[in-house]
């Protein structure tokens, strides 16, 4: 339920075709992707983990790697709720009767301004350092 759930919401967001359009893709020119899970489909800017069945040694070293990388960005997701807990819409909001993007969008703003004060697991993990809260405002 939840991968048909995931791929509904990309195909009416409009997504691929605003990513076709500004991010050519890496084998036209392009440098960057968009690495999801088996839920995405397959486009010239969406990649997902090789089907373990047919996978190479290579390929399945490929998909533990970024496996590990999109679990620690999910962490940033965690973030938000761990802080916001009123922004998990499964228990909390009624979509199409409250704000939930512009929600969410408030909630990530202000998780991005509490990493800049006190850091993140994320950005430990990818050895980055948050910028300055006012750096980050303006």
């Amino acid at each position: 339920e939840g991968c048909r759930h995931d791929a509904g919401m990309l195909r009416e967001s409009g997504l691929l075709a605003q990513l076709a359009q500004h991010m050519p893709a890496p084998h036209l020119g392009g440098v960057y992707c968009i690495y999801g899970d088996s839920a995405y489909p397959l486009s010239p800017q969406i990649l997902s983990p090789f089907p373990r069945a047919q996978a190479s040694p290579q390929q399945l070293v490929f998909n533990v790697q970024m496996s590990r990388i999109r679990q620690a960005v999910e962490w940033g997701f965690g973030k938000v709720l761990s802080i916001f807990a009123f922004l998990d819409f499964r228990k909390n909001l009624k979509l199409e009767l409250q704000p939930v993007a512009l929600y969410y969008r408030v909630g990530i703003l202000l998780a991005n301004c509490h990493t800049c004060l006190n850091d993140s697991q994320t950005g430990a993990y990818f050895n980055v350092q948050p910028p300055q809260l006012q750096q980050y405002s303006q």
